[in-house]
């Protein structure tokens, strides 16, 4: 098995080398590369990650910002792995969580896995955004007759093929509601394995409103109403 770890960057001159080197020092249980994608960077974060020699990872530019979504596509272009997974550059997720997903595939209990975070007064952004993200979990949930525990978290890991073939189209945070739909209206259901988490506050750089929650049930809603599965 190998594992292509998908980053997106945007103005992460700081925190970007922090996050690949982080990454690249984890022990994982089988081969992996990593495909970090500036989506048009101005703040010298593709020349702070060029310095870095590894050859895991493959550093992938767009001239200009096109968001997470079309970072995350240019990204699952490039991959070569068998399986993916998304992870941010913000350290809100912890790269040493990732063996812990790639452990129920490699023993055959699982096709896609959801790291399922457990949020806490130490780990939350706010109160407003713990709700929100159980009401459309919760809302997934009834749409599709199924039970998820988190539906909005990054980590995601899955077949690429699998991925390549929900032609996911969202460019912002709509994408995770999207990948959700399209794997629940095709009956798969996602393997959750708990994981750790530590939310950026609005002053860190955190950019998820009540807008992308509104947006993501409507892309939910579009799924489940979808007359034919979402084969593409």
């Amino acid at each position: 098995m190998k594992l292509s770890i998908i980053t997106p960057v945007y103005d992460e001159a700081d925190r970007g080398p922090e996050v690949v080197k982080r990454v690249l020092a984890v022990d994982f249980p089988c081969e992996v590369e990593l495909i970090v994608v500036d989506d048009g960077s101005r703040d010298g974060t593709p020349e702070a990650l060029a310095v870095i020699d590894d050859p895991r990872m493959h550093l992938v530019r767009h001239p200009r910002n096109r968001g997470k979504g079309a970072a995350v596509r240019t990204g699952v272009a490039e991959a070569t792995g068998d399986y993916l997974v998304i992870l941010d550059a913000d350290l809100e997720y912890d790269p040493d969580d990732i063996p812990k997903l790639i452990e129920p595939v490699l023993e055959q209990r699982a096709e896609v896995v959801y790291g399922s975070r457990r949020f806490g007064s130490h780990t939350a952004f706010s109160f407003w955004y713990v709700m929100g993200n159980r009401a459309i979990t919760t809302a997934a949930n009834m749409l599709f007759n199924c039970y998820i525990s988190d539906l909005e978290t990054g980590f995601k890991l899955m077949p690429v093929p699998l991925y390549r073939s929900l032609a996911v189209k969202a460019e912002g945070f709509g994408m995770e509601a999207e990948v959700t739909g399209k794997l629940l209206r095709r009956g798969i259901r996602p393997f959750d394995v708990p994981i750790s988490y530590k939310a950026r506050s609005r002053a860190q750089g955190k950019k998820i409103t009540w807008r992308d929650g509104i947006a993501a049930l409507a892309i939910l809603v579009r799924e489940r109403l979808r007359r034919r599965p979402a084969l593409a």
